[in-house]
């Protein structure tokens, strides 16, 4: 693919590619199902899995590109199987990419410990130096599979400004304006979740935190008062995937 699209497009789809690779690679893939999307630069379309295939498998050249309609724009000749992409892809991440230009990724997960928090009435406690930064995270009550356009409006108005929302009853969410950015909002929430889950099992009362300490530690954590998230992770990530299997590349 990469002599059929832009040099622009070639390194989003590069870096899609390796998102998903990296969600492999950390435990956090659902086999073939959940999404991972990245907003090609200049237009108003993105790129997303085709559905059938391993996140593990995944490269630049296998994704799909569709328009804010879900129209497919282009993707490569897969053989006998004619990967298209799956619904609630489409619904949850246009959404997102249609109503707000400013993110350029959009990462949704069925993880264990994601599932598991967002099934729990308390939902995530900030209740570790990591969770702190997800004091005032999103949610959004479970409606069902996530078919019809309808729900996106209120989808949209759950994530705010936020650039994390916990799925009821479902899962994660995390966007981010670069795809380092989105990861690693989604790797620090997954490692949220488990500390909650690992404290909560030991049947004990928890530590509680101030208030006022609280809301210093996330105000630590806004991109004011930072640099903005995965600006030196990712390039340390995408090192660490060219060591295991650069083929993501292709």
């Amino acid at each position: 693919m990469q002599d059929k699209v832009s040099p622009a497009e070639w390194q989003a789809r590069i870096d899609c590619a390796a998102c998903y690779r990296l969600v492999a690679h950390y435990g956090m893939a659902d086999m073939m199902a959940n999404h991972i999307s990245v907003r090609v630069p200049g237009e108003e379309s993105f790129l997303i899995n085709p559905y059938g295939m391993m996140y593990e498998e995944m490269t630049a050249s296998a994704l799909i590109k569709v328009d804010i309609e879900g129209n497919i724009l282009g993707k490569p000749d897969y053989g006998d199987f004619d990967f298209g992409i799956n619904r609630a892809g489409y619904v949850i991440h246009s959404a997102v990419h249609h109503a707000k230009p400013e993110i350029e990724c959009v990462i949704h997960t069925h993880t264990w410990p994601g599932m598991a928090i967002s099934s729990l009435e308390c939902g995530l406690l900030p209740m570790t130096q990591t969770a702190m930064r997800f004091t005032r995270i999103s949610y959004h009550e479970y409606e069902g599979v996530v078919l019809n356009t309808d729900e996106q409006a209120r989808l949209l108005a759950n994530l705010g400004d936020n650039n994390a929302m916990i799925l009821r009853n479902h899962g994660l969410l995390t966007v981010g304006r670069t795809v380092g950015e989105a990861f690693n909002a989604l790797h620090r929430l997954e490692l949220s979740c488990k500390a909650q889950i690992a404290a909560m099992s030991c049947n004990t009362p928890l530590h509680p935190v101030p208030q006022k300490v609280l809301d210093e530690t996330f105000q630590n954590y806004q991109p004011n008062v930072r640099r903005p998230y995965g600006v030196m992770e990712w390039p340390a990530l995408l090192r660490m995937l060219d060591r295991l299997d650069p083929t993501y590349a292709e």
